[in-house]
């Protein structure tokens, strides 16, 4: 029995030890947030985004966590994620209750930035809190208008050093809504773009339209892709890639 008892010391010793190296080994996952609440136009390839994103971010080594609990917006409880994805998170811009970044709310978003953590942006994120211009700010500019269904379009990799371009081929046709934009910054740093007369018919305006960009603001990164009406989206490689460099901006690596 004596014998036994140093084993049973040294066993608890290492079993202690290994719980001390997960427990480490988590903490230094980046946690990463996502959220697909929506109270204006509800996109269907919701549910595919937010699987695509767990999965990616699974793949990255990320702990992944997603909500459409608008309450999750306190600085304790966006205290422990390294970045926040926003899901087609439209609002009714004739509706100006229908904004939950309100209050504390938008404290604690700016608050998140300010901590130099970082806001991925996706497809009808743009279409959202119209009564909020800082939001607009922060995202780039505001959706306006876009060409009737899903047609498709020629998209270009206008910089290819960013994590999101860098493994995307320079051009693609591909389907999707396509999405002009008002208030838009010039200064932001675009990253694909599509030329307009590509699309379906073709569209009178010559100038390549944005679609995909970045920026540091309010302390933090801020990246966003007008890409992903269709739930098909998050299947193709060029999404996946696209996505997975927008997260690892996001959490700063």
């Amino acid at each position: 029995m004596s014998a036994r008892r140093p084993l049973i010391g040294l066993l608890a010793l290492a079993l202690t030890a290994l719980s001390f190296s997960a427990s480490a080994i988590a903490a230094q996952k980046a946690h990463v947030l996502i959220y697909s609440g929506s109270t204006g136009y509800r996109h269907e390839s919701i549910p595919a985004a937010v699987e695509a994103l767990k999965a990616i971010g699974a793949k990255a080594g990320y702990i992944v966590d997603a909500t459409e609990d608008p309450d999750v917006f306190t600085a304790e409880k966006l205290k422990q994620y390294k970045a926040l994805v926003l899901v087609s998170t439209s609002t009714d811009p004739k509706k100006p209750e229908s904004e939950w970044f309100v209050g504390a709310r938008r404290d604690a978003l700016q608050g998140f930035l300010k901590d130099g953590k970082g806001v991925v942006g996706i497809h009808a994120a743009a279409d959202s809190h119209y009564n909020w211009p800082w939001y607009g700010q922060m995202i780039g500019g505001y959706f306006e208008r876009h060409p009737k269904g899903t047609p498709k379009g020629t998209v270009t990799v206008v910089d290819a050093k960013h994590p999101a371009t860098a493994k995307l081929p320079k051009t693609l046709e591909r389907n999707d809504e396509w999405y002009y934009y008002k208030d838009f910054n010039p200064t932001l740093r675009v990253l694909v773009t599509i030329d307009p007369a590509s699309i379906g018919d073709g569209e009178a305006d010559v100038n390549p339209n944005p679609l995909v960009w970045c920026h540091e603001f309010g302390g933090g990164r801020v990246f966003y892709s007008a890409l992903g009406h269709t739930p098909e989206s998050y299947s193709e490689p060029y999404m996946v890639n696209l996505l997975t460099g927008a997260l690892a901006y996001a959490v700063g690596r």
